[in-house]
């Protein structure tokens, strides 16, 4: 039994390298090809409406009530030992370095890359990719880079739209449900703005981009076992997606925290 738990094991790591590094070779060659501009322009432009333009509602409903709920729960806290002054500070600078980008992300992880995994697996599996192939048209360009290249561009303006509605609902429960000043909550959140901080989540946004589109995309070229196999994989592809976000934003804010 134990033989077999270490092939099992072997087995498994050999996999997890070999997807790795077919990813990363997916990253490489769309860098490529962005860079040749070998891409349809007007691709691109589609993306961005589908992707950015039309995240925006369902963006700025989630970051309200994070800001809302971090206001709410931290305020009488922070009142028992008489520092209610630093409740503004508190959701400026979270909602700026992680908050913002990390609910904007896992958003568009559910609703982006498990969209680009089930678009492009429903094609390898009807077999529409092999036939792109077959009429010299390469899928990278054709179907990655115009996916890739939007979520770059979209998600970190849509972290800038989720930080500013995240710190307008925190403001929203401060003043008109625990009678905060305005003037002094909109001061200490003036004062708590660092373009430091601004940047790190911005800078966040856009290595979020990449996980999720390299492996919303990767997944869909993977798809094997027909319909149920694009459930499976996109289900897989959001797990995934999710994970590894979340585990690079400690690694990520820990060399913030280093460098800054």
């Amino acid at each position: 039994m134990f033989p077999n738990r270490i092939k099992q094991l072997d087995k498994k790591l050999m996999g997890f390298i070999s997807h790795t590094g077919e990813a990363l070779i997916l990253l490489a060659e769309s860098l490529f090809h962005i860079f040749k501009l070998s891409f349809k322009k007007y691709r691109l432009l589609l993306k961005i409406r589908d992707i950015g333009v039309d995240s925006i509602p369902i963006v700025c409903l989630i970051s309200l009530f994070v800001g809302m709920v971090l206001a709410l729960q931290i305020h009488d806290e922070l009142g028992k030992l008489g520092a209610r002054s630093l409740v503004a500070k508190i959701v400026c600078v979270s909602m700026l370095r992680e908050l913002g980008p990390i609910f904007a992300s896992l958003m568009m992880v559910g609703r982006i890359g498990a969209r680009f995994t089930a678009e492009i697996g429903s094609m390898q599996v009807t077999e529409q990719i092999r036939a792109l192939r077959a009429l010299n048209i390469n899928p990278i360009p054709f179907l990655v880079v115009p996916r890739g290249l939007a979520l770059a561009i979209c998600l970190p303006a849509l972290v800038l739209i989720a930080d500013f509605t995240g710190i307008l609902g925190g403001y929203g429960i401060a003043v008109f449900h625990k009678n905060i000043s305005s003037s002094a909550y909109l001061a200490a959140t003036l004062d708590a703005f660092e373009l430091k901080d601004l940047f790190t989540g911005l800078f966040k946004a856009g290595f979020f981009a990449i996980i999720i589109a390299v492996v919303g995309c990767y997944k869909g070229l993977t798809t094997v076992g027909g319909t149920e196999g694009v459930g499976r994989y996109t289900t897989n592809s959001v797990v995934t997606a999710s994970t590894l976000i979340l585990i690079s934003d400690f690694f990520l804010s820990k060399l913030f925290i280093l460098v800054l």
